[in-house]
């Protein structure tokens, strides 16, 4: 599994509906386990982003998918970034030898 690092904020249509917030969440864990990946976290953040997610997921094309689904909804913007676990950044600067 590949992790992902997303970090979001509310659209205004997010924000009307702020209320609804936690269905949402609770829907974007069921799209994720319905694509084969989890949300590992989720926080409420204060600053330049509004949420930051922890997710895994099989393949990098399964992800942009679950990020196109749910761009599609409208209620957030995001940026993606892809997490090398601690074992993968060593093999990596091994490979420098």
């Amino acid at each position: 599994m590949s992790t992902y690092i997303v970090l979001s904020n509310w659209t205004d249509q997010g924000l009307r509906a702020v209320k609804d917030s936690a269905k949402r969440l609770d829907a974007t864990r069921k799209a994720a386990e319905a694509l084969g990946g989890s949300i590992k976290a989720f926080y409420l953040t204060m600053g330049e982003y509004d949420m930051v997610l922890v997710a895994e997921a099989p393949d990098d094309a399964t992800f942009a998918r679950f990020m196109l689904e749910l761009a599609m909804m409208g209620n957030v913007r995001t940026r993606t970034l892809k997490a090398f676990p601690e074992a993968a950044y060593r093999e990596i600067i091994a490979s420098f030898s």
